[in-house]
């Protein structure tokens, strides 16, 4: 369990796709506010951790602005996205009035300082240049709290918000459509397949 109310860590593992994630509770910039999120607030709802490693830099700016632009689209999917650093909220305050990309953005900023939730999905950095920093890393959470797809990127490798979008919608269509899974590249509209013995040999 993680709670981060008074910033004490408490995780002892990394959460794996397919298990439940983590009772969380952390400040965040939203819309010229601070306010307190909380994992059970975005129950019966999708979300998507966005986790990068710090405010002020050169990938990462262009990683929040691209997600800002669609921001709108995953709403329609029915998501929540929450973006995660290691800043305070006051850093991200700053950094939303001072930067034309950051200032795109209108979902929850949270401030991670402590890393608990980087160390609780297995992404914080022990040593080099980015120690005490989390990986550029993506979660997708279903509404019962399961998580369902995930993504981890070296940071130095920028990722991107139109597949982790269609990644949210797959996960969405199988949550909808029992029995049904999707194959590569799959896109709303397109063909799914549904496993068993009559399709094996048939792809």
């Amino acid at each position: 369990m993680v709670h981060d109310k008074h910033n004490t860590p408490t995780a002892s593992c990394a959460v794996a796709v397919g298990s439940e994630v983590p009772d969380f509770e952390l400040a965040a910039y939203h819309k010229d506010k601070i306010v307190t999120l909380k994992r059970a607030q975005y129950r019966g709802k999708w979300l998507v951790l966005f986790f990068y490693p710090a405010d002020f830099t050169f990938i990462c700016p262009t990683e929040l602005e691209e997600l800002a632009e669609h921001y709108s689209a995953f709403r329609k999917e029915g998501a929540e996205i929450v973006s995660v650093s290691a800043d305070t909220v006051y850093v991200h305050k700053a950094w939303h009035d001072q930067s034309a990309a950051i200032g795109k953005i209108t979902f929850p900023m949270a401030a991670d300082p402590k890393v608990v939730l980087a160390r609780a999905f297995g992404i914080y950095v022990e040593e080099g240049e980015d120690a005490g920093l989390s990986l550029r890393g993506t979660f997708i959470i279903d509404p019962d709290g399961v998580l369902r797809a995930m993504e981890i990127h070296d940071n130095s490798i920028g990722r991107s918000v139109k597949e982790l979008l269609r990644k949210l919608q797959a996960a969405k269509f199988v949550r909808e459509h029992g029995g049904q899974v999707c194959p590569a590249s799959w896109e709303p509209g397109k063909k799914t397949l549904k496993p068993g013995l009559g399709l094996v040999g048939k792809i």
